[in-house]
């Protein structure tokens, strides 16, 4: 039963949604117990599945009973997926989040939804799923067959209120599009060039056939995959549809996306990255892991300097999340098992303060109506608990102990510095500086304007929303006083990847 976890994992969210428009067409009302009764469940399946990876070690899962074994002279056959330490830490973050963001998300939904709240669980549902198959993922294919699950999901979701939202999710639809044209050119690449796409018989044949990093095909694979990629985790300067998508989406689906979407291409990039490729990989005669620290270094401060150009709440706040994907990228580019455990334990980090901030930005409209940084004077009319919530996570993102924030920049600052890549702690401290200059713009709005008579709270704040941004804040403290062991258990995965 436990070889078989990774795929119950995977059916629990993605047979509900199968099976949520047949229920939800007579009872429309269990559309939300039925999803929340399933990302519970698939969260408590992940634990129990990272509990397993921690005693037993890594475990591969072949679907049909089809050979994936790399010892035989021709190519593995069918659909393999992996289950590692790293998988199952990322499943555990995915599930928790997905389920904080599900039960914040439903006194926001629109009332003009209608019948289309079966649709919008359903989609939320395929989009975990989407996610999760990533994950687990062993082979390159499979990994574009779950990015573009999880792709068609959000845009429908992005897309779901009509009006403007649906010309931003046409928009968010063709560039990702685009990009996963991109990543499945890549695709077929590699398998001329290799005859397989198994992630492990890639990384043998890489070895084995040195000559393989200069052959043409693999040169041209590498660059169409990462752009493709680099399109679906929005690295400047690819970034053009998250603004937008961010900003229009229902409010209730902003944290989801923001939390989630970007951090999951930026894994799968990592995997081939370190677990294909190599850590020490040549392009023809081009450092990969150089070029990702420049496009980091630029992607983090261009993002932060945009984020506080931004009148609109939620779009500084998506222009923030396209500076912490470069700080990411600047961690994992030092080729060090420091670099690597900072960017991995800041991505966990940076996937609860996205989900929580726009929990933040939600909440202000839903209760205040609180749209751009000029109006967040009334949060101080009748909101203490979401200012004390705001300070919190902007501690975190400006990188202050004892936030999981901190910790996260410090282990990449440090690993720059032991290999006197000076370049990037300039890169992560203008970076940082600049994301302080915008939350001072925000807590400048909030503490020094005058609240107005019409500052009280339109509506009485819902439990979920107070609890959902209460968990996303606490995390973040857990995360940083918790920060050693979590950032020791990294540093033992950057090892098993060859750092």
């Amino acid at each position: 039963m436990t070889n078989h976890l990774p795929v119950i994992i995977f059916l629990i969210p993605f047979l509900t949604a199968i099976c949520m428009p047949m229920v939800g067409l007579k009872k429309r009302h269990w559309c939300r117990p039925m999803a929340l009764a399933a990302v519970f469940a698939m969260c408590v399946a992940a634990l129990v599945n990272f509990s397993l990876v921690l005693d037993h070690g890594e475990s591969r899962y072949a679907f049909g009973g089809w050979s994936i074994s790399t010892s035989l002279p021709a190519a593995p056959l069918g659909i393999e997926w992996v289950n590692d330490r790293l998988a199952s830490t990322m499943l555990v973050a995915l599930s928790f989040l997905a389920s904080v963001c599900l039960i914040y998300g439903g006194p926001l939904l629109p009332q003009s939804l209608g019948k289309q709240v079966v649709h919008y669980y359903t989609l939320i549902l395929l989009l975990i799923s989407g996610l999760s198959g990533i994950v687990f993922a062993g082979d390159l294919f499979n990994v574009f067959v779950f990015l573009e699950v999880a792709a068609l999901s959000a845009y429908a979701l992005v897309g779901i209120p009509g009006g403007r939202a649906l010309l931003v999710a046409v928009r968010y639809l063709i560039l990702g599009t685009l990009g996963a044209s991109f990543y499945l050119l890549g695709v077929v690449f590699f398998y001329a060039a290799t005859g397989t796409l198994n992630m492990a018989d890639l990384a043998q044949q890489m070895t084995d056939k040195p000559e393989l990093m200069t052959s043409k095909a693999i040169i041209a694979g590498s660059t169409f995959m990462f752009i493709g990629l680099g399109i679906k985790m929005a690295l400047f300067p690819l970034h053009g549809w998250l603004p937008g998508a961010y900003t229009r989406a229902p409010d209730a689906i902003s944290p989801m996306l923001a939390g989630l979407m970007t951090k999951i291409a930026l894994y799968s990039w990592v995997r081939i990255m370190f677990w294909v490729l190599g850590a020490g990989a040549e392009i023809g005669h081009v450092h990969l892991l150089t070029l990702l620290g420049i496009l980091g270094a630029v992607a983090a401060v261009v993002g932060a300097l945009l984020a506080l150009s931004q009148q609109d709440v939620k779009r500084m706040f998506a222009y923030g999340g396209i500076s912490h994907i470069g700080l990411i990228l600047i961690g994992f580019s030092q080729g060090n098992q420091t670099g690597f455990a900072g960017a991995m334990f800041y991505l966990i980090n940076d996937a609860f303060m996205q989900a929580g901030i726009f929990f933040i930005a939600g909440a202000a409209i839903y209760q205040h109506g609180a749209r751009t940084v000029d109006e967040l004077a009334s949060l101080r009319g009748g909101s203490p608990w979401m200012i004390g919530a705001l300070i919190i996570l902007a501690m975190s993102m400006i990188g202050i102990p004892p936030t999981g924030g901190f910790f996260g920049k410090w282990q990449i600052i440090l690993s720059a510095i032991e290999e006197g890549n000076y370049l990037a702690v300039g890169a992560v401290v203008v970076a940082t500086l600049l994301t302080m200059a915008y939350f001072q713009r925000l807590f400048v709005r909030i503490f020094r304007d005058r609240p107005t008579s019409a500052s009280a709270p339109r509506v009485e704040t819902h439990l979920s929303i107070r609890v959902s941004v209460a968990v996303t804040s606490a995390a973040i403290i857990v995360l940083g006083l918790c920060s050693d062991p979590i950032i020791k258990f990294f540093r033992d995965v950057a090892a098993s990847a060859g750092l």
